[in-house]
């Protein structure tokens, strides 16, 4: 009767360790197909920015001249984008049809080059009052539309590249950016 206990023990004990075994390799399995997951998608995103750049680069060169034209006359010089955020939001009062309307706006400016970047930023104080006179004479029934918002962005980016002309000789920015836009 010990000889079948010893013998129902063994039985047990090997049966848990092929239980053990089985689990053992679901585990390693697990683990090698979500390593090999993450590397694909590794290569897949990284490989994916190169080519873009590449084909940006083909257009760039095969056009008729005219983008380069816009990128010369624009003073934009082609680099990783780079942004400049205004440090406070601009929060202002702007007349309106039926109510006058608080408007709070969040800017950032997009420059190209680490030069147009310490330009950008050496001139924020000049930049920020250009942008809160730009941003005085809007209208609330205009700021409610999106093309009236569109309009503004134009603007704000026609002064602030005007004013940045006349201080430093190059436009410097290149777009400016509503990152916040709030109007009660």
């Amino acid at each position: 009767m010990a000889d079948e206990k010893e013998n129902g023990k063994e039985g047990e004990l090997e049966l848990d360790k092929s239980g053990k075994k089985k689990k053992m390799m679901i585990i390693i399995i697990a683990v090698v197909v979500l390593l090999g997951g993450g590397v694909g998608a590794y290569f897949f995103f990284m490989s994916g920015g190169d080519s873009s750049e590449a084909q940006l680069a083909a257009a760039l060169d095969s056009s008729n001249g005219e983008t380069t034209a816009v990128k010369a006359a624009s003073g934009a010089k082609l680099g990783s984008a780079l942004y400049v955020p205004m440090p406070r939001p601009f929060r202002f009062n702007v007349p309106g049809a039926a109510r006058d309307r608080f408007v709070e706006i969040r800017v950032q400016l997009l420059v190209r080059g680490g030069n147009n970047e310490e330009n950008a930023k050496m001139h924020i104080p000049l930049i920020e009052s250009t942008l809160l006179g730009i941003f005085s004479q809007a209208n609330a029934d205009d700021l409610a539309t999106s093309a009236g918002k569109t309009s503004l962005k134009q603007q704000s980016l026609a002064a602030v590249q005007k004013i940045m002309t006349d201080v430093e000789g190059d436009k410097t920015v290149e777009k400016v950016l509503f990152t916040g836009f709030v109007m009660q």
